[in-house]
């Protein structure tokens, strides 16, 4: 038995670490810090008093987003091997810096979003927990980007994970809420499992858990545990497949977002999806470049698959069916989720991954923005028609001009249409990744599912300068609410004054 093991295997002895570069870490670690604070806060702050929880989460999100300035002066390593220095737990690079920033930032919206939902509940929502679990999993979710070795990467993506489960099912009583996490949580938990049997796997024939070593020692594994390596990874991308909301493991997400509260359903959509394309990034790229013809074909599958499915189910939802807003949006996030996925698949098959991914990146910091305004629109909409139906939206022009404009916009922007030019640009960035890795077949399936999300999009957005039925009455913007929409509105429009703001990541690459 022990000539199976691989000779790389390294001594126990060097796993000891050096010492913690605080700076490094700090924007994970405030937030972290942040939620502790929350939580004992709640045991000493009367009910009066708990909206300043919130503003207390809100003014945390927005510091730990600060600490990402003073980390763009140059790549920083911690938790490094005492004998290799250069391998290290914790890296943060242009990639981290990213994702970090799009994590945050996101919590950040639906934290503005979720003021405003708290204070609606009327009590019926735990406020202490509810902020503790939102900044725990944004704490993961703004680690993960930073993992360089499988088991940060693991502990990474539950911490993001688990607090998600319990804000999808807070709301006490609530059958579809209790439901919806109990979907999220046995489909999760089954592919984290899958995941971490994967990554037993790896370890067992490369003898290491940092993605470096793993790509170096992957190649050279002995023949006889080949197909041990080959399962290892495979299993291992299954699990990440999942967070990703990749067909066929999508079937929790219209019923999640319509059960959790909507704010949560918003960070899902976009935090949860950060985490997922940010952790297959690392392992595809990083981790197992060596294997790129057994990710690459099955990405690419992967991609048309959800693209399709995604765009055909939110076509087929009803403009008189209760939630068929928040579902249409569901179904929109799985397609874009196919999008999402074509520049990783390319990398595969590109001399030029880092370039590759980068399309991935700047697709996402793309649809980050404007599906949080589209989120919290709907929960501006939803206060007044909690059924949330798409034709709830009728005649939102007439009541609120400034807001049925930016859905508008938001909406267009998704189905990349101007003025949404950020989302035209974000496009055609991604099929350009498709075409120059020779996959022109998925070029062409991405083109036939733009034409498929133009009509529902369109649909909703002509729905909005209709007339209105019966008397057109105004809707109220919270404060909170208002800076959630205005602060996603003003991000799109930058974007699409200057896209070279994030398209330059698909020009550069990342790592």
């Amino acid at each position: 038995m022990s000539s199976l093991v691989p000779s790389t295997v390294q001594p126990l002895a060097e796993s000891a670490v050096q010492s913690v570069d605080w700076q490094a870490i700090a924007p994970p670690t405030l937030t972290a810090v942040v939620a502790l604070v929350v939580l004992v806060a709640d045991l000493f702050v009367g009910d009066g008093r708990k909206p300043l929880l919130g503003w207390l989460s809100v003014a945390g999100l927005a510091a730990s987003a600060a600490l990402l300035l003073p980390l763009l002066d140059g790549d920083r390593s911690t938790f490094c091997l005492t004998s290799q220095p250069s391998t290290c737990s914790y890296t943060v690079d242009r990639f981290t810096l990213v994702i970090q920033f799009l994590v945050l930032g996101g919590a950040l919206l639906a934290a503005l979003l979720s003021v405003t939902a708290l204070k609606d509940a009327r009590g019926r929502l735990p406020e202490g927990e509810f902020w503790f679990l939102l900044l725990s999993s944004a704490a993961g979710a703004a680690l993960l980007p930073a993992s360089r070795d499988l088991a940060t990467l693991v502990v990474a993506l539950e911490v993001a994970s688990l607090p998600a489960f319990a804000l999808v099912g807070i709301r006490h009583g609530d059958r579809r809420s209790s439901e919806a996490a109990l979907k999220f949580f046995l489909s999760s938990v089954t592919a984290t499992t899958v995941s971490l049997l994967g990554i037993s796997f790896v370890y067992a024939t490369t003898g290491t858990l940092y993605l470096t070593q793993v790509a170096d020692r992957i190649q050279h594994v002995d023949g006889r545990l080949h197909t041990l390596a080959q399962t290892g990874v495979v299993l291992t991308l299954i699990g990440f497949a999942f967070k990703t909301a990749a067909v066929p493991f999508h079937f929790w997400v219209p019923d999640t977002y319509v059960g959790a509260p909507l704010p949560i359903a918003a960070y899902l959509s976009v935090v949860g999806k950060a985490v997922g394309f940010s952790g297959l990034i690392l392992v595809t790229v990083v981790a197992f470049p060596s294997y790129a013809d057994v990710w690459g074909p099955a990405l690419a599958a992967l991609a048309a698959l959800t693209m399709t499915v995604g765009n055909v189910g939110a076509l087929r939802q009803q403009t008189t069916r209760a939630y068929s807003a928040v579902r249409l949006l569901a179904w929109s996030s799985v397609g874009q989720a196919g999008y999402l996925l074509v520049p990783i698949a390319a990398a595969a098959y590109s001399d030029d991954a880092e370039h590759a991914v980068g399309s991935t990146v700047a697709y996402a910091l793309m649809y980050a923005a404007v599906n949080l305004g589209a989120f919290a629109v709907a929960a501006l909409v939803g206060r007044a028609a909690a059924a949330n139906r798409i034709e709830d939206y009728r005649g939102l022009y007439a009541r609120n001009p400034l807001t049925a404009l930016l859905l508008a916009f938001f909406l267009l922007c998704l189905a990349g249409l101007p003025p949404g030019v950020i989302g035209l640009f974000a496009k055609v960035t991604v099929f350009s990744a498709a075409v120059d890795a020779g996959l022109g077949w998925l070029a062409v399936v991405m083109a036939v599912n733009v034409v498929i999300a133009l009509y529902y999009y369109l649909q909703w957005t002509a729905l909005l300068f209709r007339s209105p039925e019966g008397q057109a009455e105004g809707h109220r913007l919270p404060a909170p609410l208002t800076a959630a929409i205005a602060l996603a509105g003003a991000v799109g429009v930058a974007l699409s004054g200057a896209p070279q703001l994030v398209l330059r990541f698909a020009d550069t690459g990342l790592f």
